[in-house]
């Protein structure tokens, strides 16, 4: 029997690379296991394969409890106390039990609730949510060393390649065009179901409306939509660009748009909050200090791009940007960008040990000697011994001064590391 809210399904197409970061922590019940990022990037299916290798290792179906808050059986519940009750009612007595709940976020409060049955023992809890709020405020005062959180991003393209064969979705044997492919329709997972890229957009353009309308519109107060959009629409075409709240300030104010400086960048951290932008901070290399006002912005997902611009054509410069950038979070890496006097390393990555590699992206390096040297300088401007990149969708390899130049696809569907 399957518990009452379990939405289990079969043939799911299994995220190897955060299951094999959960699976250590399953049996921590003194943990609550935090799954997040964007909305429709796979964070529900990746609760029914957990559930389903617990199931699969011996544990019984009435052990599993799954509450789905976005779903209908689950609409009533809108406090914390109706919440504890629902899952008092839903535990098996008497018997370990793991429990999780999708979209965390709904029930204001919930943090009490989730530590209550985190204490009393027993309970394995995993809990879902599309926002930085789930991180912020109570969760982290009341929960504080309670908790662990494993971010997910949209399919990566070695898993957009992975999945499409997976579910016996035609798949090009020449790989760039596969990449074309993957950068035109983004990653969410659901997109590989649809045969038609006109489904595709649909579906993602209503993704993207739902995102705006549940977690952002519902929970900041936006007084002037049109002036948000602007914000919104600017920063998401200029993705992978350095860019400083000011200029941009500057940039709205002349085109005869009255907002202010603050108001800018609450419009950008919603962006953030939303998990839409990520913030890549920019790292002085000879100081050794972070740099305050110019950031760059990556897009979660690429289809974000697509669905707010009616042009096809690709920007393959930050777009492979964007790519590497998510590749690299993935591994859990830290990412920066590095200046170094004049030059700029577009990442700085530091792996959990402390150890460094450098990274340039470009979509080529063949068609000039110029094009090479403005790849290559900045890296060997680095003086320290850890490893350093050139990454492009060459397949023809450059030698040069020791520094590793590797093809973007084979890097990526190998799981190479840095």
């Amino acid at each position: 029997m399957i518990r009452k809210g379990m939405l289990y399904r079969m043939n799911l197409f299994k995220r190897e690379k955060y299951l094999k970061k959960i699976r250590p922590f399953y049996d921590a019940y003194d943990l609550i296991k935090v799954i997040s990022g964007v909305r429709r990037c796979g964070k529900s299916s990746l609760m029914e394969m957990i559930a389903e290798e617990l199931r699969n290792n011996g544990v019984k179906d009435e052990q599993i409890v799954y509450i789905d808050l976005d779903s209908r059986a689950y609409k009533k519940i809108k406090t914390a106390d109706q919440l504890e009750n629902l899952i008092a009612s839903l535990l098996t007595e008497n018997s370990i039990c793991y429990l999780f709940i999708d979209e965390i976020q709904n029930i204001k409060g919930f943090e009490e609730v989730l530590n209550g049955f985190r204490t009393d023992g027993g309970v394995s809890i995993f809990i879902t949510g599309s926002n930085s709020y789930l991180l912020s405020g109570e969760l982290v005062t009341k929960l504080t060393g309670r908790y662990i959180e494993f971010e997910v991003y949209t399919l990566s393209f070695e898993e957009y390649e992975q999945m499409k064969k997976f579910y016996h979705k035609k798949v090009d044997s020449n790989l760039l065009v596969e990449l074309n492919n993957y950068l035109l329709e983004g990653g969410f997972p659901r997109t590989v179901q649809f045969d038609e890229m006109t489904a595709k957009r649909t579906y993602v353009s209503e993704v993207v409306r739902e995102i705006f309308e549940k977690d952002i519109r519902r929970r900041v107060k936006i007084k002037d939509l049109a002036s948000f959009e602007t914000v919104r629409n600017f920063v998401i075409n200029n993705y992978g660009s350095t860019t400083s709240i000011n200029s941009l300030h500057e940039a709205l104010v002349k085109t005869g748009i009255a907002i202010g400086r603050r108001t800018v960048t609450r419009y950008i951290q919603t962006l953030v909050d939303a998990k839409i932008l990520y913030e890549c901070n920019r790292f002085d290399m000879k100081s050794k200090r972070a740099l305050s006002g110019e950031k760059k912005y990556y897009l979660v997902d690429l289809s974000f791009y697509f669905a707010l611009n009616t042009d096809n054509r690709i920007p393959y410069g930050p777009a492979l940007e964007n790519m590497v950038y998510f590749y690299a979070k993935s591994l859990d890496y830290a990412v920066s960008v590095g200046r170094i006097g004049k030059l700029e390393c577009d990442f700085i990555l530091r792996d959990k040990e402390l150890n460094y590699s450098y990274v340039q992206t470009a979509y080529t390096i063949a068609l000039s000697k110029e094009t090479e040297d403005r790849e290559y300088r900045a890296l060997e401007a680095i003086k320290d011994n850890y490893k350093k990149y050139v990454i492009t969708t060459d397949y023809l390899l450059q030698k040069r001064n020791g520094i590793n130049h590797v093809n973007l696809i084979d890097f990526m569907m190998k799981e190479c590391r840095f």
